[in-house]
């Protein structure tokens, strides 16, 4: 068996994290096959295979269609309904999306688009709506006819992905002159797909409740989440007018439309940043495979912040056209650094990184058949595309720096800057290994390090200052937990080159703890903790030395953190006690939670035979999700109509009495006795 990692330097390699696990069973070798259980037969046969049908698959799997069932599956949802009304924004069709939050946690999508198509689908024979809305696959995203010939929606699951997780979702569509309506739950029709009002506008409302089977009891909407996502759509939609609602709490309201697109997205980007140039680089470009546009503006700040997106789906991952982006901009600077002297014949090329300091860019393809990677489309994989942004970018940058020859100085001394820097962290890093090599010691000596020996046991908590190291070092296991305290608020490495960042103390002792190295040299295996726990003071000073480590962690060792290993330690917010009994509580729905039920608790609750009942955990969280929902819309209906009006209703036992007309309500306040009109 390989012995586990030794703790005592970074310098030694980690070996195997654990031994190969002993079998129970009897052994196997050749044609020998394992032995049943005694007395049972191998009963797995056709009996046994399970055909999922319909949304069926969804719901049993919706992490293949939504990434997730936590915030950010429950987000998605949302994207997605909003996605099928850009759709017909980019064919032409909208000029505005809606999305309303309501108290209840459903939330609604509307757009002025041309609806869904509500007569009967030639071959299913049922309302084309209702085939969207209930079968996987199905859109205006495959055919030649009138549907789309631009789509983030690629696959056709989205809207029924949203009706399959949902508990419940209704749809309205303005179209032919009517509004047709039709309910569902759980992905299935509840009432039949009908005729109502006629209208004379057309368009597409959707409202769903994402199913807590599926989400859990902590079902909310983030409101500066879908902020930020609706603000992208609208720079990337040209002239679209998105809105954000909300009816929970005090409310709030936000609009987005923006006329000069992308460009107007990198000008957002940068607005808190101090620009090399003023005007913003715009180009693009088409062809048989698709359109594309860029815009960019570096900036003085010495990260790059670039984004792409493929039918306005950011892919995160990048793809082909992010490939093709960079590698042109890369061809091109050197290219004109060289012609202009700034480079000369012994020096070596500048590097993608050296031309990307400081860049903001934004990368926007337009194309009829996009080949994502996965249902959440995070990747694009259309080789062709990549020829078409290298074309683009080569000849519109050439052209924009050659037209402009003082930004294009400014942009390539920025770059040719960096590429010295980065030459000088690298022997910096060398000088700092041969040392630690030397001294045969890699731990910072402030290091309150854990005994244990394997990493995925281990823990570290980055803590500030030497007082707040005193306590957590009190207060921990020694075994698996260690303490690294912050002598003040660490570099900014967002304004700082690699250089700088690498030669700062807490840098380096934070480096050195971690054990994977950083950048280009940064290596997993060799993490000393696979938790990295963040625990500052709950106050401004320490939520600013949090966003500084984090800023760091996620620019020199973003491969940390998206395998899971940093954490953010989050204080209570209250201490509830009563009593002997004390209660640490983390949200304010436990809070209201916990006041209700110990209010309820009072009460005694008896049964139709006399007997006393006791209320199961599900029964409580039900009460308290349906008060919340309760007191939210009183709260959205007071703002609307006024405290008087909402009173008024409350008191006059018009809602108990389920009036669905202005008569039955009229004949309910002709009734004398007020007990005649419950």
């Amino acid at each position: 068996m390989a012995k586990p990692a030794d703790r005592g330097g970074a310098g030694k390699k980690g070996a195997a994290r654990g031994s190969a696990a002993k079998s129970g069973g009897s052994k196997t070798n050749g044609n020998t096959k394992a032995a049943s259980p005694k007395g049972k037969k191998d009963s797995y046969g056709a009996k046994d295979i399970t055909v999922l049908e319909g949304l069926e698959a969804v719901r049993k799997r919706p992490g293949m269609y939504i990434g997730s069932t936590g915030p950010r599956g429950l987000h998605h949802l949302v994207y997605e309904a909003v996605d099928n009304s850009v759709d017909e924004a980019i064919a032409g069709h909208a000029k505005k999306v809606a999305v309303t939050l309501h108290p209840d946690n459903s939330c609604t999508v509307v757009d002025d688009g041309r609806g869904i198509p509500v007569e009967k689908h030639p071959k299913l024979r049922k309302p084309a709506a209702e085939v969207v809305l209930t079968t996987l696959h199905a859109g205006g995203k495959f055919g030649d006819g009138g549907g789309y010939k631009v789509s983030g929606g690629l696959h056709g699951v989205g809207i029924s992905v949203v009706n399959a997780l949902s508990e419940t979702l209704r749809l309205e569509i303005w179209r032919e002159g009517a509004v047709w309506e039709q309910n569902y739950e759980r992905g299935k029709p509840v009432t039949k797909f009908k005729k109502g009002r006629p209208v004379k506008t057309t368009g597409t409302t959707v409202t769903f409740k994402p199913d807590m089977e599926i989400f859990g009891d902590e079902i909310e909407f983030d409101f500066e989440t879908l902020a930020e996502r609706l603000r992208e759509t609208a720079f990337l939609t040209r002239g679209l007018k998105v809105e954000l609602i909300d009816e929970r709490g005090a409310g709030e309201k936000i609009e987005f439309q923006y006329k000069g697109g992308i460009a107007d997205f990198v000008r957002h980007l940068n607005d808190s940043k101090d620009p090399l140039h003023r005007k913003i680089a715009f180009f693009e470009g088409e062809t048989k495979e698709g359109q594309v546009e860029v815009a960019l503006q570096w900036n003085g700040s010495y990260q790059e912040s670039i984004f792409s997106f493929a039918n306005n789906i950011n892919t995160h991952e990048g793809g082909t056209h992010l490939s093709g982006f960079r590698s042109a901009l890369t061809r091109t600077l050197n290219a004109v650094a060289r012609g202009k002297g700034l480079l000369k014949d012994k020096d070596d090329n500048l590097s993608g990184e050296d031309v990307r300091e400081g860049l903001t860019a934004v990368i926007s393809i337009k194309l009829a058949d996009p080949q994502f990677e996965g249902q959440t489309k995070t990747k694009l994989g259309n080789p062709p595309i990549e020829g078409l942004v290298k074309e683009v970018v080569n000849r519109k940058l050439s052209e924009f720096l050659e037209e402009n020859p003082g930004d294009a100085r400014r942009i390539l001394v920025k770059a040719v800057d960096a590429a010295r820097a980065r030459d000088a962290a690298r022997k910096a890093r060398d000088l700092t290994r041969r040392k630690s090599a030397l001294e045969n010691s890699t731990l910072p000596g402030k290091l309150a390090d854990c005994s244990v020996k394997d990493p995925a046991l281990a823990e570290i908590f980055i803590v500030e200052g030497d007082s707040a190291g005193g306590s957590a070092k009190q207060g921990r296991d020694r075994n698996t937990q260690a303490v690294l305290p912050l002598r003040g608020k660490i570099i900014n490495v967002e304004k700082s080159r690699i250089d700088k960042v690498l030669a700062n103390n807490e840098i380096q002792a934070l480096i050195t703890a971690i054990g994977t190295g950083v950048h280009d040299e940064f290596k997993l295996e060799e993490a000393r903790y696979h938790k990295v726990v963040l625990m500052t003071d709950a106050d401004v000073d320490g939520a600013h030395i949090r966003t500084l480590v984090l800023t760091f962690l996620y620019r020199q060792m973003p491969e940390l953190i998206e395998a899971g290993y940093v954490y953010i330690a989050k204080p209570p917010l209250y201490k509830f006690k009563q009593g002997s009994r004390e209660i640490w509580i983390e949200r304010e729905a436990e809070l209201e939670e916990l006041l209700l039920r110990d209010k309820l608790e009072q009460f005694q609750i008896m049964d139709a035979d006399g007997k006393q009942r006791k209320l199961g955990k599900r029964r409580w969280q039900d009460i308290t999700r349906h008060y919340k929902a309760f007191e939210g819309w009183l709260s959205t209906l007071r703002a609307e109509f006024g405290h008087e009006v909402i009173a008024f209703i409350a008191e006059s036992h018009l809602l108990e009495s389920q009036a669905k007309t202005l008569a039955a309500a009229g004949k309910l306040f002709k009734t004398k006795d007020p007990k005649d009109r419950a």
